[in-house]
């Protein structure tokens, strides 16, 4: 017959008292003919240290579930700040009218990257001051750090909620970053991608969506995986998991028009934003033509822009910001960017910046 938790805690007390160690419990295991992992892990929640456990520490736990964590997370300002150089385009206008709605609808965003995703989420919660929680997901993302557990603060052990938990509670947006970097961990979401809250069994509490609260998720990929290897790391999501989102946007690089707004609101010199628009125009044509393995993103044309704002050298910006190629496609790309640019002066090696 199975043991029960209530039974070997109860035995366990009347025999050792409320505090036992590895010895008394290997006793009761020879004492009540089962093994010793078995009953470790029915009394795992009891466990305080290393061969120790407290057989009264759950009501503790329960009792001290109230206080206070480090930083009470409702002292906080969760709206993203507004960002002057924000420019509106590909999806969102769509995202923007989801979040407003107030309807739970779970939306899936997938592109290549650089391209936006995760700021337009950000600007668009910002616009409608809406509070945002993002959590950047990785394979060792788990139930800990999505939903909570316990920590110690204090000399105390407390509860302290995990994000997806706080966006819940406050009808917050949950921004799940990168998700398809997550394991089969990320299943935890289940009931909450369904809109129907989740049970805490640890602390024994329900806890209901309120009104408000959405989850958006980003990607590189639709969760199939990465069959170029550009996104090493990313993987199959379960099926399942993804059903669960009602819609799935593809963010694209924005038009040419747009991208000039989006550096001209970084960069003076609206001639050098207009050739490096053009530059990363011809070299995604030929991307997507299947003729090169790099691409240059939005973020990339950023960072350009903003080197070029420190260094004051065009050459010296450029050549930063693609260092991260390797060399055959970096120096492609400077002979290419030379063309667009009949002003271009590469840099002389010879002389000493």
């Amino acid at each position: 017959m199975a043991l029960s938790t209530e039974y070997i805690v109860s035995s366990l007390t009347n025999l050792y008292g409320s505090e036992v160690v590895t010895a008394d419990v290997r006793a009761w295991c020879a004492m009540n003919d089962t093994t010793y992992n078995t009953v470790t892990r029915k009394i795992d929640s009891y466990k305080v240290g290393r061969g120790k456990w407290n057989l009264t520490v759950q009501e503790k736990l329960e009792q001290n579930y109230q206080s206070p964590a480090a930083l009470p997370a409702i002292e906080q300002n969760l709206i993203p700040v507004k960002d002057d150089t924000f420019v509106s385009f590909g999806n969102f206008t769509d995202i923007k009218k989801i979040i407003k709605s107030g309807l739970f609808y779970p939306s899936f965003i997938t592109g290549l990257s650089g391209n936006g995703k995760t700021f337009l989420v950000e600007q668009a919660c910002a616009v409608l001051k809406r509070e945002l929680i993002r959590v950047n997901i990785t394979i060792e993302t788990d139930e800990d750090d999505l939903i909570g557990g316990f920590r110690l603060v204090n000399g105390e052990t407390v509860w302290h909620n995990g994000p997806v938990i706080e966006a819940l509670e406050r009808g917050a947006v949950l921004l799940l970053d990168e998700v398809d970097l997550a394991s089969n961990k990320i299943l935890c979401l289940q009931s909450i991608l369904e809109g129907k809250g989740v049970f805490l069994k640890k602390i024994g509490r329900f806890v209901k969506p309120k009104d408000g609260f959405n989850v958006i998720a980003t990607a590189n990929t639709k969760g199939k995986g990465s069959e170029d290897g550009r996104f090493i790391g990313t993987n199959v999501l379960n099926e399942a998991f993804l059903e669960r989102f009602a819609v799935t946007f593809e963010q694209s690089y924005p038009t040419p028009k747009t991208e000039i707004q989006i550096l001209s609101s970084l960069c003076q010199d609206k001639d050098f934003c207009k050739h490096l628009v053009d530059w990363a125009d011809i070299i995604r044509k030929t991307f997507f033509d299947g003729g090169i393995d790099e691409v240059i993103s939005t973020r990339r044309l950023v960072h350009i822009v903003r080197a070029y704002s420190i260094f004051d050298n065009k050459a010296k910006a450029l050549e930063v910001c693609i260092n991260r190629f390797d060399d055959e496609t970096k120096a492609a790309f400077i002979e290419l960017y030379d063309k667009v640019d009949e002003d271009f002066v590469m840099i002389d090696k010879k002389v000493d910046s």
